[in-house]
């Protein structure tokens, strides 16, 4: 009895299609015209007509010697007692181009002993340990921790020049970057880490796990809440209990989805089919539930952004009505670039092809990473700290009127803040003229 240890290396020309290679065409197992496949030489192999049976094929992986030209290994096993081995020279060093690769363990004799077959096996390319398909997602993640750091640092130092005008929503900016820094700080170590050493830093893993989705939830909070119209419209959310629950929910089903997923991957080998399928099953419906979430997000974001948008027209405000328009154009760029990147993966994963190679499929998700950046860069620059950035949020800007006009008209307004507007009504009561707001809607 053997075990038969095969590394395979697949053709660029079907390793990048959905059906794959065909094994038996690079010279492991055979099949007739029948569309009968086997993989071991055995009985039923042999009267198939797919192997000759000799003594030394029998009970072993079928290869063919004119078609496969990679490495070989196998294990003898004795018929009885326990049994300790280790594979002969095991080091298989493959001098082919980069590519996808596969190592095939074989136990082909049906009849002999059960075995068990435990311990350790590394893949290391020239590059190092970490796996080709996210060797590029290293140098992007350290290319995107520079462009955190300097972001973060450039809004801290503004923060801190201007801090006798700093209002809240930007300590929740500031956060949020902050947040995001230390993300694709951990991520990119873990990533370092791994290449370097061949390990995984299980630590920097969960912790940029846990970071991406504090970022998450974070974020879309502080977009409701710039929506709503704080830091411009009014300095207080009667609805900000609303929103951290929300956020929070969002966090708990979003971080329980990434968790299960890593843990199935991690722990493949230890797993049966059974557990892994429960486990995919719950992400199944922990995504589902996420991606209610979203939807209830961005409902409310755009609700709330055509409330505050609407009242500042309506009073003439038109400084900050230009920076909601201004927001707006940069969410709706966003929705466009995201809808037209999910149409490109769903054609790439669909296609016979794929449009990009294994170990480009990195950029898909760094493609959504640069589309966060660019509505937190935008964000933050928007409600940068400036001298006058208390008194841009708190101060009605006064249209010019003419002699006649009429105060007494009623205005609708969302939840605004009434401290600006008991100052403006003092001012005007002066001349005998009052301004007068009939209700307040909440957006």
């Amino acid at each position: 009895q053997f075990v038969d240890f095969v590394l395979l290396g697949e053709p660029q020309n079907c390793s990048n299609s959905k059906a794959g290679c065909d094994w038996t065409e690079l010279g492991i197992g055979a099949s007739n015209s029948a569309g009968e496949l086997r993989w071991c030489c055995w009985e039923d192999a042999v009267d198939l007509g797919l192997c000759q049976g000799r003594p030394e094929e029998w009970g072993r992986l079928i290869m063919n010697r004119t078609r496969y030209e990679g490495h070989y290994r196998s294990i003898s096993v004795s018929e009885t007692g326990h049994q300790e081995a280790k594979v002969k020279y095991g080091k298989l060093d493959e001098e082919k181009d980069s590519g996808k690769f596969v190592l095939v363990m074989a136990n082909c004799n049906p009849t002999g002993r059960n075995l068990t077959v435990s311990g350790k096996y590394v893949w290391h390319s020239k590059h190092g340990y970490l796996p080709g398909d996210l060797f590029g997602a290293m140098y992007f993640y350290m290319a995107l921790t520079i462009a955190y750091v300097v972001l973060f640092g450039w809004y801290a130092l503004s923060m801190r020049v201007y801090k006798e005008s700093t209002i809240p929503i930007q300590s929740w900016i500031l956060l949020t970057i902050g947040i995001g820094l230390m993300e694709v700080f951990f991520k990119g170590g873990d990533y370092w880490v791994w290449n370097e050493d061949g390990t995984r830093f299980w630590f920097a893993m969960y912790t940029g796990v846990i970071l991406g989705v504090m970022k998450r939830a974070i974020s879309r909070c502080l977009v409701v809440m710039v929506s709503l119209g704080w830091g411009v419209v009014r300095d207080t959310l009667s609805q900000m209990r609303r929103i951290i629950i929300l956020g929070s929910v969002y966090a708990l089903c979003s971080a329980a989805s990434d968790v299960f997923e890593i843990f199935a991957i991690v722990e493949n080998e230890t797993l049966s089919i059974n557990e892994e399928e429960e486990i995919f099953d719950v992400v199944t419906i922990l995504t589902f539930a996420v991606a209610a979430i979203d939807v209830t997000f961005y409902m409310w974001i755009l609700d709330a952004l055509s409330g505050t948008m609407q009242y500042l027209e309506n009073l003439n405000q038109n400084m900050k009505l230009k920076r909601y328009l201004r927001l707006r154009f940069i969410l709706l760029l966003s929705i466009l670039f995201a809808v037209v990147w999910a149409v490109f993966g769903i054609v790439n994963n669909y296609m016979e092809t794929s449009i990009l190679l294994e170990e480009q499929e990195w950029a898909v998700q760094a493609a959504w990473e640069i589309n966060y950046v660019m509505v937190m860069a935008a964000v933050a620059i928007l409600w940068r700290p400036n001298a006058t950035a208390k008194e841009y949020a708190f101060v009605m800007e006064l249209p010019s009127m003419g002699q006649d006009a009429d105060y007494d008209e009623g205005i609708e307004m969302p939840e605004t803040n009434a401290d600006v507007l008991g100052d403006d009504e003092d001012k005007n009561a002066d001349s005998g003229k009052t301004l007068k707001i009939d209700d307040a809607v909440d957006a």
